[in-house]
């Protein structure tokens, strides 16, 4: 994997946009010791290199009856590619599950979810995730507080 080459401003400049991305480049020019233009070129190689993803603004879960977050690991009953892909398709489809990883491990997938509440996520478990052809079991951590969350990559 090709890594892009960045300098001191380079990580100056993405430090400041993880934190507050809708920054005028004129404000993040003067904050990190660059010109505007210099900034926006910048930006624009590492937008163009894939350094940066799209820009989002995060919503604050219990705000929006979503504040539960929930740790599911899966099992699967086999390994074929098929019942992999087909797994991951099923968990594409539901935007409850905010990330899932494939583990190495005990266990095949990690998911992140966010519901309402128990009974929420039980429906999602019971009707969705465990009814899914290529499950074996699941394991469910509830988390009881968000003790350090970021969406910043260290640079």
């Amino acid at each position: 994997m090709n890594t892009f080459n960045l300098d001191g401003i380079d990580r100056k400049i993405l430090r400041i946009l993880q934190e507050q991305s809708d920054i005028s480049h004129a404000t993040l020019a003067e904050s990190v010791g660059a010109s505007p233009a210099s900034c926006w070129r910048r930006i624009k190689a590492m937008d163009m290199a894939g350094v940066l993803g799209k820009t989002v603004r995060l919503v604050n879960p219990d705000m929006v009856g979503r504040g539960l977050n929930v740790f599911c690991q899966i099992r699967m009953k086999s390994h074929d590619p098929a019942a992999r892909r087909s797994f991951e398709h099923f968990v594409e489809s539901h935007e409850e599950v905010l990330e899932c990883y494939s583990m190495s491990g005990d266990w095949d997938y990690l998911l992140r979810v966010v519901v309402a509440d128990v009974a929420d996520y039980e429906r999602l478990l019971m009707r969705g995730i465990l009814t899914h052809e290529a499950v074996a079991n699941s394991s469910s951590h509830f988390a009881l507080k968000s003790v350090k969350y970021s969406t910043a990559i260290p640079v």
